[in-house]
């Protein structure tokens, strides 16, 4: 066999391979978004599954945790890739509070990279009713759910 084909197998054979269900972990979180929930309830699965890091990236001063995906965990949210995973429940001990007044009710979500017309069209045909937010223009989309 051709030095030149070898390479091509195992080119494909290691595409072939991240393609595989089994080896890839995509973590779909669509049926949390739909708003339902609450911050604990989406938070503390994927802390228990190691998906995301318990500890937060960034502690907003309304005390929304903003929590980085684990290395590996391909975390996705209405097919877009995701950035972090937002939260914050009064009087829980998973979340830290921010510098300033916290929010007062249960709010969680997650930030994507997508457009933010493309998220809000997704979303809305799962039947999600979470506000969708630009966080950076044609980059990073804010989908958010609180008050439950």
């Amino acid at each position: 066999m051709t030095r030149i084909a070898l390479n091509t197998l195992t080119v494909l054979a290691v595409l072939g391979l991240g393609l595989d269900p089994g080896v890839c972990r995509a973590q779909a979180l669509d049926a949390q978004l739909d708003c339902k929930s609450n911050a604990h309830a989406f938070i503390a699965p994927l802390v228990s599954a190691r998906s995301i890091d318990p500890n937060p990236m960034r502690v907003e001063a309304n005390s929304v945790n903003a929590f980085r995906p684990a290395q590996g965990s391909d975390l996705t949210a209405f097919g877009f890739r995701v950035y972090a995973v937002l939260g914050y429940e009064p009087d829980d001990a998973m979340f830290k509070e921010g510098s300033g007044e916290p929010i007062k009710e249960s709010s969680y979500g997650a930030v994507v990279i997508g457009s933010v017309e493309a998220v809000e069209a997704r979303a809305r045909e799962t039947g999600s009713d979470a506000v969708i937010r630009q966080v950076v223009p044609l980059f990073l989309t804010a989908i958010f759910c609180s008050g439950h």
